[in-house]
């Protein structure tokens, strides 16, 4: 029988399945944004000449911050109980979401950047990381339940039916 302290402490294996999940995220979103930020400097160059360029390093620099800050953040509470962890998740997404949209107004005002690149760069960051993120979980094989060993008592079947 379980006890209430039993059924709030996740399972060992659980929780080291979620970790290596969302350990496997970050550092597969990392090697993403790497390649992106190699291609698309090179196209960003070839496109747009050195405009080209500051775009795609923006674009690279703003998708790190935008897809990293949630699995961090899921990797900072993974000890926590899932309301603290999902208090960490809103604000995290939200403060994000402030950083990305002031980073883009303050931008806007400039001129020495490819606008068409750092978009195209940033679309392809975040969608690319946010199915990294997905293939990661589908792929940990997290247990939804986990069996606990039977308790040992002193009435086993056998000798209860003698």
């Amino acid at each position: 029988m379980t006890t209430p302290s039993d059924a709030a402490r996740p399972a060992a294996l659980s929780h080291t399945a979620a970790v290596g999940a969302f350990r496997r995220a970050l550092r597969d979103m990392l090697v993403l944004n790497g390649a992106l930020l190699v291609v698309g400097v090179g196209v960003g160059w070839a496109v747009a000449g050195t405009p080209g360029v500051w775009g795609a390093l923006i674009g690279v620099a703003l998708a790190v911050v935008f897809s990293g800050t949630t699995v961090v953040s899921v990797l900072r509470t993974a000890d926590a109980s899932p309301t603290q962890t999902g208090a960490v998740i809103m604000v995290a997404w939200f403060g994000k979401v402030i950083v990305v949209v002031a980073a883009l107004a303050v931008l806007s005002r400039f001129d020495f950047y490819d606008r068409i690149v750092l978009g195209v760069v940033l679309i392809v960051g975040v969608l690319g990381s946010a199915y990294l993120d997905l293939r990661a979980v589908q792929r940990a094989r997290i247990p939804y339940t986990e069996p606990r060993p039977p308790a040992a008592s002193d009435d086993g079947p056998d000798q209860a039916n003698a």
